[in-house]
């Protein structure tokens, strides 16, 4: 008889989820993009985690009064190649809009090897855009304005994201180099690894799917930066 009620309620509240229009739990708490490894790869499958995101954990990076709130952002834990060429993980957080193709794309840069220092969320640097840069940090939500301007980032709507800031560093108008410690990288001529020509598997990553590189800018000049507004 217990098993029989058991049943009974299990279906009651799965009549009163289907009448209510209420998602389960379980169905929202995010979603994976898995991409199997080529043979001879020599790196483990590329798995990406989509989760959302609280105002809690984004903790100084954003704040009321922001162009976008929490709910319309997501938490993308993904696999990276370090610059040791082992697979590592970091975490991005992006517009819920690109998402997915953020994760993908950063497949692409995983399977090419395409080297990563680290890829940490901002408020881990006081959400501090010029520590995070001296840290060589990639990452991309961060509620600020533009540099040396008044109007809101792209970083600020989640459709922005900067990649090894050392190596690809932001030169403005006045040839001032951000962070410093990229000023050795602002000769396009080098190859070193983790940065960013024109043309190169990177690059196409991104412009391919529509999103636009700094590089191309004439003035500033920020081969760190790709966005899709």
């Amino acid at each position: 008889m217990q098993s029989r009620n058991r049943v009974f309620a299990l279906i009651a509240v799965a009549l009163a989820t289907a009448l209510s229009g209420v998602v389960p739990a379980a169905a929202t708490t995010g979603r994976t993009v898995e991409v199997a490894a080529p043979a001879g790869s020599g790196l483990p499958p590329y798995v990406a985690i989509v989760k959302p995101v609280t105002a809690e954990r984004l903790d100084s990076s954003w704040r009321e009064g922001c162009p976008v709130g929490p709910g319309q952002l997501r938490l993308v834990n993904l696999g990276f190649v370090g610059f040791d060429g082992r697979a590592h993980r970091g975490e991005l957080i992006v517009h819920a809009d690109v998402a997915t193709e953020v994760a993908r794309v950063f497949a692409d840069l995983y399977f090419d090897r395409f080297p990563v220092e680290r890829m940490e969320t901002i408020e881990k640097y006081d959400s501090d855009d010029d520590a995070s840069m001296a840290a060589n940090n990639t990452s991309a939500f961060n509620c600020r304005p533009i540099t040396g301007g008044t109007a809101w980032s792209n970083h600020s709507y989640g459709r922005a994201i900067d990649i090894n800031t050392v190596q690809n560093p932001y030169i403005s108008g006045s040839g001032a180099v951000y962070p410093p410690n990229g000023a050795p990288y602002v000769d396009r001529t080098r190859n070193a690894p983790g940065m960013i020509h024109a043309g190169d598997a990177t690059e196409q990553a991104f412009t391919t799917r529509g999103w636009t590189w700094g590089g191309f800018w004439e003035t500033p000049i920020d081969y760190q930066h790709f966005e899709k507004p």
